[in-house]
């Protein structure tokens, strides 16, 4: 220690947690990225509901826009259409959250065709969702990479959506091929209404089986319909409640992270862990990823997200958004599982900033051969800082404080 420069480490540790390039004035993603598309989308699906009540609440609804004299559009279709696109954008809303590129799609086309519904109508009532939507379409286009998770739906969602699927099919065709044995069946729609409605055990009783075969087909599209349909709720709901679950002890989801970006991860928890997230503050979200669930447990409630799961597993530190984040810290007390973290890091995002902490001076070279740009030995600078403290050249609280105020990082020796 006696050769290295005083003001070298002090720069070292005010370039590690106040890094000048990476404190922009304005954050242009704050107002331009995914989080704010997902929440005027979310804007947008308010109002075209509202507008699609305004129009159903209409005892005769006007075509007076600029649209019909280009495009004959049904009357129907503009009556409806407002609440039809507001249940299929609230839906499209849960998925840009979670960052599915299938959920981007659907809102690319549903914006489109929601734009033709104020351009049909040109009411006053039609105007904020003719602005929200040609305001908040070029933030779905500009964002469109960062909606690129997958639907990665399990093996019983999908035999749930395609039993529900077959029985809707095996219904219409059986249906309308029997329509002679049914009372008020004459049409293909007659057909899907009477399966919908057959399904759902709503039975209006418009249109009934007359025969024998007919009842028996019935009652089997009964039985098939709401066995398909109870398995589909627990597959697809049943992963929702375990999320919030998880989330109410304290532990995040990977679908709950994908909405991160900027943010700082700490991979393991270690000692100098509480005085690193106490410097961070809330000036940046952090992830702590570590396996130890004793560990989760005790730092619920410090505002914290939360992932278990091992540092040094790829497929965690995706889940953890580390492709998005700012910075890396790596920091348990073990030094050979912190260098495989460094590694699994710098393999999912080779650019991004990692800082570790070392716990004995021989292991800092070996950080920095698997790739680390910066390694703390905390114990050197501490026994740094006794040092200065015993020869009387200033406190730990004054090196420390000039850190921290942004100081040139120089010492200079306190009077004797």
């Amino acid at each position: 220690m006696a050769n290295v420069p005083e003001d070298s480490s002090d720069r070292t540790l005010e370039d590690v947690f106040y890094p000048a390039d990476r404190v922009p004035f304005v954050e242009w993603d704050e107002l331009s990225g995914a989080k704010p598309t997902v929440v005027l989308t979310g804007v947008v699906t308010l109002l075209a509901f509202v507008t699609g009540l305004s129009n159903l609440s209409q005892a005769s609804l006007a075509l007076n826009g600029p649209l019909t004299a280009v495009v004959d559009l049904p009357l129907p279709f503009v009556r409806f259409g407002g609440v039809l696109f507001a249940f299929i954008l609230g839906v499209v809303t849960v998925g840009l959250q979670r960052r599915k590129r299938l959920a981007w799609r659907v809102a690319a086309v549903v914006f489109l065709g929601l734009v033709l519904l104020p351009l049909a109508t040109f009411q006053p009532t039609d105007i904020p969702l003719l602005v929200m939507t040609l305001g908040t379409y070029p933030l779905v286009v500009r964002n469109r990479h960062r909606f690129d998770q997958s639907l990665d739906l399990s093996p019983i969602q999908i035999a749930s959506l395609s039993a529900i699927f077959g029985v809707i099919l095996y219904g219409t065709v059986g249906a309308y091929g029997l329509r002679a044995q049914f009372l008020e069946l004459d049409s293909w729609s007659d057909a899907v209404y009477y399966v919908v409605v057959t399904i759902a055990t709503v039975g209006y009783g418009d249109i009934t089986p007359v025969t024998a075969e007919a009842r028996w087909f019935s009652l089997s599209i009964i039985l098939f319909g709401t066995g398909a349909f109870t398995v589909a709720v627990g597959a697809l709901i049943g992963p929702a409640i375990e999320s919030r679950m998880a989330t109410a002890f304290g532990v995040m989801t990977a679908s709950e992270l994908t909405l991160l970006e900027d943010h700082i991860v700490v991979l393991g928890y270690g000692d100098v862990t509480a005085s690193l997230l106490d410097e961070l503050g809330d000036e940046t979200e952090v992830v702590v990823v570590t396996p130890d669930e004793e560990t989760v447990a005790s730092l619920q409630g410090e505002g914290v997200n939360l992932l278990t799961g091992d540092p040094t597993d790829e497929d965690v530190l995706r889940d953890a958004r580390v492709g998005s984040a700012s910075g890396v810290v790596v920091g348990s007390n073990d030094d050979a599982r912190d260098v495989l973290a460094v590694i699994a890091t710098k393999n999912v995002n080779p650019d991004i900033r990692t800082v570790a902490a070392a716990t004995a001076e021989k292991h800092v070279e070996k950080f920095r051969a698997v790739g680390a740009d910066e390694v703390i030995n905390p114990r050197s600078i501490g026994g740094r800082l006794l040092g200065q403290s015993v020869l009387g050249r200033g406190s730990s609280e004054a090196v420390l404080d000039r850190i921290g105020t942004g100081g040139d990082g120089t010492e200079t020796d306190a009077p004797n």
